[in-house]
């Protein structure tokens, strides 16, 4: 796949094949089946028997979290030349990677999922049977993820989740073939939680926006869970669907709630969306925001209005005064995409690193083998300093971002939006492994 096909705006099927023609025949050459005496095992070892391994990518282009979509995919992109020509960085977050994974160049397919599930389901089944994809990776939509999930068990082909912050994904959802990097509504909850006790106090009350479905769900339950715990009450719960055009009458009766805070669980462009009327109708000034579960870029679409405002994230761009390969990351992004990595390129980039590194361990590209590799729970590098993954739900453990948005005054640059307010450890938020219904399938 070519960054000019993509910068064409193909349409998703257009794309598809425009990728199975380029690509396809490359992947699939009349070659000796790789050299391993292993059992044959989904694409394995069809899809690595060239000098090529493809790798199938759905990410949202279109809809509401089309902009997450794109900066999740940059990072994917960037993954991948680094990978292949053996970058620095790379080297820091897999050591044994050459050149290629396993001395096999990358080459992969885009689809827009359109943070659809059938869409995404669609478009990573054709690169599994039409270019014997060796892994599959996407997400920004939870349900998109679980889908995914299912996909790979299905067809014992690895799934690594660039994007998911439902409980479900490494929770009931959970698959042997499925791994996720990022945090999720109950680490975000237990992250913010403290912060928000601290400085509002207890036995307040909030008002919940959430999104309908898995993420919205679950991160909004985490929220009230771990508030109770302080007093805290909700006074409304106030569900609107993915890509609602209008808040209007979700906030009149958040407006008339009596709330002191509202929690914002939208997400993407609905959380602009969502945040701008919550001005527009006044309930800005009778309560405060948090956004538990945030990408920053919601500061500079709502025009300010993250300004001493509390968020959980990923990911912010000046902690590489504290990582150095945040650092490396960071210069590396701005100087091929001109302009500061969000958490979504962050999430990418990572966890298509991780899995390389797996590949590498594993000395194999036979899923059950990478699978076994990421299940040792090794402590590896990341961007955001060592995580390791658990073998019981495949999940990472990995640090929680607090963010505070700048005021204005305050702003060094057109990219200073947010003040650091604390990097909370991972190990000491997660639940247990099986406390949301966690049960792996089977390796074959």
């Amino acid at each position: 796949m070519t960054d000019d096909l993509i910068r064409r705006g193909l349409s998703r099927r257009g794309l598809l094949q425009t990728t199975a023609g380029l690509i396809g025949g490359t992947v699939l050459p009349a070659m000796p089946a790789f050299a391993e005496d292993k059992p044959a095992i989904g694409s394995y070892p069809a899809g690595v028997s060239g000098s090529t391994a493809f790798i199938g990518i759905s990410v949202p282009r279109t809809g509401t979290y089309a902009v997450q979509g794109e900066d999740e995919l940059k990072g994917y992109q960037l993954a991948i030349e680094h990978i292949n020509e053996g970058h620095e960085l790379i080297k820091k977050i897999s050591p044994k990677t050459s050149k290629g994974v396993l001395g096999k160049e990358l080459k992969f397919g885009v689809a827009d999922s359109a943070a659809k599930p059938n869409e995404a389901v669609q478009a990573q089944q054709r690169f599994i049977s039409e270019n014997k994809a060796i892994m599959i990776t996407g997400g920004t939509s939870s349900a998109v993820a679980v889908a995914l999930n299912k996909l790979a068990q299905r067809e014992h082909v690895i799934f690594v989740c660039g994007i998911s912050g439902s409980n479900d994904t490494t929770g009931k959802d959970c698959v042997r073939y499925g791994f996720r990097q990022n945090f999720f509504g109950q680490t975000a909850a237990a992250a913010i939680g403290p912060v928000m006790v601290k400085e509002f106090g207890k036995g307040k009350k909030a008002a919940y926006l959430t999104p309908d479905y898995t993420y919205g769900h679950t991160v909004t339950k985490s929220m009230q869970d771990f508030l109770a715990s302080a007093g805290w009450t909700t006074v409304t719960n106030q569900v609107a669907p993915l890509g609602a055009p209008d808040y209007s009458s979700y906030l009149l009766n958040v407006a008339n709630s009596g709330a002191d805070v509202l929690i914002n669980v939208n997400w993407g462009h609905d959380a602009v969306l969502s945040t701008q009327q919550a001005k527009q109708f006044g309930v800005l000034d009778k309560m405060k925001l948090v956004v538990p579960y945030q990408v920053p870029f919601i500061a500079r679409e709502t025009g300010g209005l993250m300004q001493g405002v509390y968020a959980a994230t990923d990911y912010w761009w000046t902690i590489e005064d504290k990582f150095p390969l945040a650092r490396m990351f960071n210069e590396a992004f701005e100087k091929k995409y001109g302009y500061k990595p969000e958490w979504g390129a962050e999430n990418s980039y990572v966890s298509f690193a991780h899995w390389a590194r797996m590949c590498e361990e594993a000395g194999s590209f036979n899923p059950p083998d990478v699978i076994k590799a990421y299940e040792k729970g090794e402590t590896i590098p990341s961007l955001v300093g060592d995580v390791h993954y658990r073998p019981e739900d495949h999940q990472c453990i990995r640090p929680v971002i607090i963010v505070k948005g700048k005021q204005q005054k305050d702003m060094k640059n057109k990219e200073d939006w947010y003040d650091v307010v604390e990097i909370v450890p991972g190990e000491g938020l997660m639940q247990k492994p099986d406390a949301f219904g966690c049960h792996l399938g089977d390796y074959t």
